[in-house]
């Protein structure tokens, strides 16, 4: 065997061993929900992190896995630094949010959070199929993907490895945004993923003086394209000040805040997200 027969024999037996592993991994999560956008800046990140901070919450076994090795915001969002480890099984240790929620990021893997991950498209998807095959994930009830914007690589990846994932698709009300959710939903066809639903974020501010709502981006357009697509509209979550600081701090609190408009209606669509994860559970048993 020559050693270019040898080397191409290697690389096989390693490839069969990672979609092996890839397979067991993937066994042990009951539920898989990547979060889209068409475009960026409509909040798709926030909307992936604080559901997966909801549902850990609510008492679920939760994974957050960032994909968006470009712009990774997730441990910003969560308040979470230093850098993944490495345990006995020689295999990466997610960092913890908490005891319900562990979280996998590119972000967490660089020892210079400012440096530019410049890669092609083969080793970004190399790079996913490992956030799953090589962590020691523990066994979860919900594992949140948050994508980068677009159709490309990474949500490709990620349906192509993940065949039972389902989608929420983000979008805020204005036509801008809405055009290119039309070719998320067409994605989602034509790669025969689930959507669970779309969400209308950054629907209305709540102006802090006079209390009345005002429609920066419009408002609608995301129930309106669920609609003509024949899906399922999960919310509309509006702008809220404090997020901005929230954000930027890594807090998460607000969340149970019962007088924040934008928390009462992200509980409300946790719930219904959570009601048609198990109506679908029961529906496959």
């Amino acid at each position: 065997m020559t050693a270019q027969q040898c080397a191409s024999t290697q690389a096989q037996q390693k490839q069969t061993e990672q979609d092996e592993a890839l397979k067991d991994r993937l066994t042990k999560i009951k539920h898989k929900i990547i979060v889209m956008s068409g475009k960026g800046g409509v909040g798709k990140s926030s909307v992936a992190a604080y559901l997966a901070v909801s549902l850990a919450q609510h008492g679920y076994k939760v994974g957050l896995m960032d994909v968006d090795l470009h712009g990774p915001s997730i441990p910003r969002l969560l308040g979470i630094t230093g850098l993944i480890g490495v345990g006995d099984s020689q295999k990466g240790i997610p960092m913890e949010f908490d005891r319900n929620l562990q979280v996998v990021s590119i972000d967490s893997l660089l020892a210079d959070r400012d440096s530019a991950v410049i890669w092609r498209g083969p080793l970004k998807i190399g790079v996913i199929k490992q956030f799953i095959s090589d962590i020691e994930w523990n066994p979860l009830d919900y594992l949140i993907i948050d994508s980068p914007p677009g159709t490309g690589d990474e949500p490709l990846t990620v349906a192509q490895t993940i065949p039972d994932a389902m989608a929420i698709i983000v979008t805020t009300p204005q036509e801008v945004s809405l055009a290119d959710v039309r070719k998320s939903i067409n994605f989602c066809k034509q790669v025969n993923m689930t959507v669970l639903g779309i969400v209308e974020n950054m629907s209305g501010l709540i102006c802090p003086h006079c209390g009345q709502e005002i429609s920066l981006f419009s408002k609608g357009g995301g129930e309106r394209t669920a609609r003509e697509a024949g899906l399922r509209f999960l919310g509309r979550l509006p702008l809220e000040p404090r997020l901005v600081d929230a954000g930027d701090s890594g807090i998460t609190g607000f969340l149970k805040d019962p007088d924040l408009a934008f928390s009462m209606e992200f509980t409300k669509m946790v719930e219904t997200v959570e009601q048609v994860v198990h109506a679908s559970e029961e529906t496959q048993a």
